[in-house]
């Protein structure tokens, strides 16, 4: 999200464990009571497959009339997915696309080569006392996709994969894993999934993408003979067996990965791309707020504002 801080993460490697390539120990900032901790990007590992960005939102209580209040803003070169675990978000975007984020739903938002969205806990969900609590991730476009017309896709909590047994339950927001197939299509070979596991229990991770890391949202898992708490992410080297053992407490997981762009990626406030120039070319649409016919649009029903181009 635009609102987001720059957080400049730390980045320790694991030298410890053989199986570890990189751990990343995000770093925390409360935005007035709301507390987001960003592991993607990181200084030492941009992308973990083709994701490329990683907040952890909340968890956070909000009192009866605050909420979120993000403005429409641009995106080009990616597709959003925000993941709860509590709360609601409203979504609106320049498709029209007028749609509530809830938990446990997939809400699909391909940038392509520009849309414009907001964010809010608008409406009824003010009149109370509630919480938020997810994670969102930016999810880099392959470079022929870069420019491909917007779209939004949404999915229910029911129609997403879940597999359980042995202690452990698993819901697989993107992609392919463990024989499943989620139903949002992706762009390039990904996976994304939402695991809870029972102390003791073990869960292997996919072996069958190149890049794989997770972040530990709750709990602790023990990987190679090493605890790690929530608030981590751990990558893993490609093509070694990894398996997570939940701690004590059990454990709570978001596991991501899958194949590697074609090469890094710029990143310039809400924009990615493989290339300087569209990221000068979106800077200059967006500038120029020619909202009828210009490349970027406002959202229909929120189109009495929009967050100014940054002077940076």
């Amino acid at each position: 999200m635009s609102w987001n801080p720059a957080l400049d993460p730390e980045c320790p490697t694991g030298d410890a464990v053989d199986a570890i390539e990189t751990v990343i120990v995000p770093r925390a900032r409360d935005l007035g009571g709301f507390e987001v901790r960003r592991a993607l990007p990181a200084p030492k590992r941009q992308m973990v497959g083709p994701f490329i960005f990683f907040d952890q939102m909340g968890p956070a209580e909000f009192v009866t009339g605050q909420g979120i209040d993000v403005r429409p803003h641009p995106h080009i070169g990616l597709a959003t997915v925000t993941y709860l675990l509590k709360g609601k978000i409203h979504h609106r975007d320049s498709l029209g696309t007028d749609q509530w984020i809830e938990p446990g739903a997939v809400n699909w938002m391909v940038a392509g080569q520009g849309i414009t969205h907001s964010e809010r806990t608008d409406g009824e969900i003010r009149e109370r006392p509630h919480d938020l609590f997810g994670i969102q991730t930016w999810v880099a476009l392959p470079e022929k996709n870069e420019d491909s017309a917007a779209l939004f896709q949404h999915a229910a909590k029911a129609e997403l994969p879940e597999m359980e047994g042995e202690g452990k339950h698993l819901r697989l927001i993107l992609g392919t894993a463990y024989g499943e197939e989620a139903p949002v299509k992706t762009f390039s070979e990904t996976f994304y999934a939402d695991a809870v596991l029972e102390a003791g229990a073990k869960l292997p991770m996919p072996d069958d993408h190149e890049d794989r890391g997770v972040y530990v949202l709750d709990g602790s898992v023990t990987v190679a003979g090493d605890d790690f708490e929530a608030g981590q992410m751990m990558v893993f080297r490609p093509g070694d067996r990894i398996s997570l053992t939940a701690g004590a407490r059990g454990a709570r997981l978001i596991l991501l990965g899958g194949a590697t762009l074609e090469g890094p990626r710029h990143i310039w406030w809400n924009f990615v791309a493989s290339s300087k120039e569209r990221i000068e070319a979106a800077k200059e649409a967006w500038r120029a707020g020619d909202w009828e016919h210009g490349r970027f649009q406002l959202p229909p029903g929120d189109d009495a504002e929009f967050i100014p181009l940054p002077e940076r």
